[in-house]
């Protein structure tokens, strides 16, 4: 029986594509709805998304953030207020037509995001430098429709979080930008065990009227890139846009400068796609809603399950439970594996004789024979350990697949025969940006903060290269 719980699953090296979609079905962690393209989050996924939500929360209240909410509706002549914005989101906005029976008289769109309703806010809150800067963040679902859905990694309607901000001068703006970038990388590498590439997006990238773009870039388990996290920089031209000005200590009327920041629940499906493997879900300990569960071994035998439950308060410093369910241990250990519940604890007649318990991972199925004495502190030290380790395995998959080209053909015949990023110079012209789109197929993923000079020249044209440029396949 257990193993049909893990036959289900289709084989990553087989089909990628349906391996990630039996996890997500197997581990119940969304359900297909009625609704084409938008997703059911059962509990075993939300409850993922908050331990997200409360990790980020507390670290962006550190630097200063405040929550606050704003309507979901947008009235289409304030969404028209920026025109390169509206340009750019167009294509995927849900339109609100009708209040019951009667016709509006303008239309409303259901918001693909928060920029304009922001603006409008900070158009009637800031008049003098005193009420700078504005630090707020909303966490919120958004609509986009999208012709092509995936759980987690593209729905039309997602969970997620949007920072907008107001500050007195650019360089302001740009501290804030660039803070919010790397507490997102922060996060990612120490909370979800996920290594990431800090870097700016290209023009041809980077978000709808923003200034500059900056992004997260993670590698995948199939070698494709996934965007886990953006940071917009949009200097004063949203603020010109909407008017919001504000009187300096001189008593001069300024312009503010904006940002904009955001995560989606499209983390869950980086953290299934970078830790799992073919017996399921692997959870980094720091964010698995169940760090350890209990399985008693003949638990109908007297005493069992009452030394199971003796050890779940043991270790109520963690969060942990108790599968006493009918099944057999065999299917439990199967479950907890597809589950991805990254520690178990074992325990039977024999080991209650022995005052002991195993302690499986789950990473890498290593097997503890541990003191019923020592058993609260071996897991406290395991914790760390696994995320500690899931994170340097993660790193060095994906250095093996990062690679360098100094030329188009080098550059075609990685993109054909070796999956992940590849880095290359560019000369900054958008047109070489297509061709490699175009002949390569691979997208530019970002300018990485930390550059190389890997030749003098562009890898498209030959002319001078610019800067270098990680470049890769994406979802």
């Amino acid at each position: 029986m257990a193993n049909n719980f893990v036959e289900s699953i289709t084989n990553m090296e087989d089909d990628f594509a349906q391996w990630y979609t039996d996890i997500v079905k197997k581990a119940e962690l969304v359900d297909y709805s009625g609704i084409k393209g938008c997703m059911v989050i059962r509990p075993a996924g939300y409850a993922i998304w908050e331990n997200i939500q409360k990790e980020l929360d507390r670290r962006f209240k550190e630097t200063g953030v405040e929550n606050c909410y704003l309507p979901m509706f947008i009235p289409e002549s304030l969404l028209n207020k920026e025109k390169d914005h509206v340009a750019g989101f167009a294509p995927e906005v849900a339109w609100v037509t009708h209040g019951g029976s009667e016709p509006l008289q303008e239309r409303l769109c259901v918001r693909p995001t928060s920029e304009t309703l922001f603006c409008d806010f900070y158009s009637h809150i800031i008049q003098s430098y005193r009420d700078l800067p504005k630090v707020y963040n909303q966490w919120c679902s958004v609509v986009r429709w999208e012709k092509t859905t995936r759980p987690f990694l593209r729905s039309m309607e997602f969970l997620w979080q949007e920072g907008h901000t107001a500050h007195a001068t650019a360089e302001e703006a740009e501290e804030r930008t660039i803070q919010m970038l790397n507490l997102y990388a922060d996060f990612c590498e120490e909370f979800l065990a996920i290594p990431m590439v800090r870097g700016r997006k290209t023009d041809k990238e980077k978000f709808a009227g923003a200034e500059a773009t900056y992004t997260i870039e993670a590698l995948m388990h199939d070698g494709k890139a996934l965007q886990s996290g953006t940071s917009h920089n949009f200097g004063d031209g949203f603020a010109k846009a909407f008017g919001i000005q504000y009187t300096d200590k001189e008593n001069k009327l300024q312009y503010v400068h904006q940002t904009s920041w955001g995560m989606t629940t499209r983390l869950i499906g980086a953290v299934i796609m970078v830790h799992g493997d073919n017996s399921g879900l692997v959870l980094p300990p720091l964010l698995a809603p169940t760090q350890v569960v209990i399985i008693p071994i003949q638990q109908k035998k007297e005493g069992v399950l009452e030394k199971a439950y003796e050890l779940k308060e043991k270790l109520s410093a963690f969060r942990v439970k108790v599968d006493d369910t009918e099944k057999s241990p065999g299917f439990k250990f199967a479950e907890q594996e597809m589950r991805g519940i990254p520690m178990r604890v074992e325990i039977g007649p024999k080991d209650i004789a022995n005052n002991q318990a195993v302690i499986v991972r789950r990473d890498t199925r290593e097997k503890l024979v541990v003191s019923l004495d020592e058993l609260e502190a071996k897991i406290a030290e395991l914790i760390p350990l696994m995320q500690k380790e899931m994170l340097e395995r993660a790193r060095a998959h994906r250095d093996a697949h990062t690679y360098t080209a100094t030329t188009m053909e080098e550059l075609k015949e990685i993109a054909n025969t070796k999956p992940g990023f590849v880095k290359a110079m560019w000369c900054g012209d958008v047109a070489c940006e297509e061709q490699i789109k175009e002949e390569a197929g691979l997208s530019s993923r970002c300018m990485p903060f930390a550059q190389e000079t890997l030749s003098e020249t562009c890898v498209c044209c030959g002319k001078k290269a610019k800067t270098l440029v990680y470049w890769g396949k994406a979802y």
